[in-house]
């Protein structure tokens, strides 16, 4: 039954840039490290000292925005955003407001069953990370401590448009952005190490109603799945809230995945309660048309591009597409493979399959594969020259993820080259048919069935070398004599 409400929800994704060292500061963005081992006298906050802009931070905000669709400010101001926290060391975070590095974008989102669907991006700025609290347990229970090793380090919020109606909207659009964050390299979208996460502006209203309703801010949820649950739990409270006639206070929740809830945190600051102001110590950000043409000549094939050439060019389907796609590991891997293999779809069934099934049984990445794409090349290209069969190709790849050593040096140890002579092939399957009348005089009778009994044996009795399309054909010719 369709609900009373329309669901309005905007997204603020908060991207972690992967640099060596924090935004304005030397010191490491390493993640795990000792409480508080990171830190200057910038990153805490200490009187007289100055920030200076990281250069490859502003890099990586020049590829976000191209790459979704952003215009490229060529001046942005850095500002002091005011508020009090404990584990903000200044009393201010340094971030962007009236003038952030990119505008008006865009992405294009599908969820399944419906039409595409475009997600306007408000704005992409960029910002210092506050410190972290950490929580005592045992003998150090009521009591907080401060690691400021996070403090001041990179980030890009990107603020999407109030165009998403749905949770799965808002997945959908999440998924992509993470997906291109990670292509370009400009963050490792680790979601459990908080590389990216994300606030959910929600609120509803009736049908047909142009102007918002009361929004509430979802804060700081690390995993779509939590994500998603927020967001449905969210529009159900505001909706049964207001049948009960209570309204809908705008606020910042808390979501608890443990009951699936959310909670309320605190109210809702207005931009006015930031105080905003330029930072003095920063000047303006210029960046120049040739920096954007050539970061924009840096970019890299994005997913979409790469699943179009892979379908048009390649002849893959849309779901091999999709699948070998969705990760620029997983691509670069296929690609490297195709290099020296020409066949798409047999490399496309290698990788998604076998290689597939071994990475997720050792829980390695692609990257950590000891079997590299020139390696799994050799074997595809030992079975187009009918060196090995299939099956046994399977063998080799598996002694090839133990040992690292190539298909050729693998079948001539073990002596796995596939039998091609006619005459050999030709004496087992007689072998074969004197030892199993029976089955003979069924498979004559009438009973096809019986006709993958003889292929086996025969495989059996060469140990799988015998070339299993000259063993058909032989086979057939003799049952049919």
């Amino acid at each position: 039954m369709k609900s009373k409400y329309e669901v309005v929800i905007g997204l603020e994704v908060h991207v972690q840039l992967t640099t060596k060292t924090k935004i304005f500061c030397g010191c490491s963005t390493a993640f795990g490290s000792a409480p508080n081992s990171q830190t200057c006298p910038v990153c805490l906050g200490l009187p007289g000292a100055l920030p200076v802009l990281n250069k490859q931070a502003v890099e990586h905000a020049i590829s976000t925005g191209l790459a979704t669709n952003c215009t490229i400010a060529e001046r942005s101001i850095f500002a002091r955003k005011n508020y009090f926290y404990p584990d903000l060391p200044k009393g201010y975070q340094i971030s962007q407001f009236e003038l952030p590095v990119c505008e008006h974008g865009w992405l294009d989102i599908q969820v399944e069953g419906q039409e595409k669907k475009r997600i306007g991006i408000t704005r992409a700025h960029m910002e210092e990370d506050a410190g972290k609290l950490l929580h005592g347990e045992g003998a150090h229970s009521g009591t907080s401590f401060v690691d400021l090793n996070r403090a001041c380090t990179p980030l890009l919020e990107i603020v999407s448009e109030p165009d998403m109606r749905s949770a799965d909207e808002a997945i959908a659009y999440l998924k992509k952005l993470h997906q291109i964050v990670t292509y370009l390299g400009v963050c490792d979208g680790n979601l459990e190490e908080g590389s990216f996460r994300c606030d959910a502006n929600v609120s509803i209203r009736p049908w047909g109603q142009e102007a918002f309703g009361t929004r509430a801010e979802l804060k700081n949820i690390n995993s779509f799945r939590f994500i998603k649950q927020a967001i449905e739990y969210e529009v159900e409270r505001q909706a049964e809230l207001i049948e009960d006639g209570g309204k809908v206070v705008q606020e910042t929740r808390l979501f608890d995945a443990n009951t699936g809830t959310t909670r309320s945190m605190r109210g809702k600051e207005e931009a006015h309660d930031y105080r905003y102001f330029p930072d003095p110590d920063l000047v303006p950000l210029v960046i120049s048309q040739e920096w954007i043409k050539r970061s924009r000549a840096a970019l890299p094939e994005l997913p979409e591009a790469k699943r179009q050439r892979f379908t048009e060019q390649l002849g893959l389907s849309a779901a091999d597409a999709e699948m070998l796609a969705a990760e620029r590991a997983t691509a670069d891997y296929f690609e490297a493979c195709l290099a020296l293999h020409d066949d798409a779809k047999v490399c496309a069934n290698w990788v998604m399959g076998e290689l597939a099934r071994y990475l997720n049984d050792s829980g390695l990445t692609i990257t950590q594969a000891p079997v590299t794409p020139e390696l799994l090349a050799g074997i595809l290209n030992r079975i187009a020259d009918n060196t090995i069969s299939g099956n046994i190709a399977k063998k080799v790849f598996e002694a090839m993820w133990q040992s690292g050593e190539t298909a050729d040096v693998i079948i001539e140890k073990q002596g796995l080259k596939q039998v091609t002579d006619t005459g050999a092939i030709e004496a087992i399957i007689d072998e074969v048919l004197a030892q199993s009348a029976a089955q003979v005089e069924q498979y004559r009778g009438g009973n096809e069935k019986v006709f993958g009994f003889f292929v086996g044996q025969v495989m059996k009795a060469s140990k799988g070398k015998a070339n299993p399309a000259a063993v058909n054909d032989l086979l057939n010719k003799k049952l049919q004599g």
